[in-house]
């Protein structure tokens, strides 16, 4: 695979011209290179579409993550959401209850009064019939 494969053969053929031997390792010197070159060309290009397979996976990966991402984050807003409804509602009954609670002490206040007012005339009236006779 040099720049000029015929100078490459050609030498090889000159050498081995003048040491068969020579010759003969020097083409198995340049097979063995080229087998080398040629598996480590074979694995670049696997390299090359591993690497491109698994930049496809993790983009694929990357849409899936902010696909589900866009869901949680609408569950979010639909839990908050209920959130502040259920907040709503319970300040309702707490105002509510706290009006009927109101009420309830106010009666609980008249009637109080009423009873006191009642006891007040009763005690009069009692007085009444027993200073009289005194």
């Amino acid at each position: 695979m040099w720049l000029y494969p015929f100078f490459e053969d050609e030498l090889i053929r000159e050498t081995t011209i003048n040491c068969a031997e020579r010759g003969l390792l020097l083409l198995r010197v340049r097979d063995e290179i080229q087998m080398t070159i040629a598996a480590y060309q074979t694995l670049y290009e696997s390299s090359v579409a591993f690497g491109v397979r698994k930049a496809l996976q993790a983009e694929q990966g990357k849409a899936d993550m902010e696909k589900r991402i866009a869901e949680l984050e609408g569950q979010k807003q639909e839990l908050e959401r209920q959130v502040s409804e259920e907040k709503a509602k319970c300040k309702a009954i707490e105002k509510r209850e706290d009006e009927k609670r109101q009420l309830e002490e106010k009666k609980h206040t008249e009637e109080v009064q009423h009873l006191k007012q009642m006891n007040q005339q009763l005690k009069a009236q009692l007085e009444s019939i027993i200073a009289p006779n005194k």
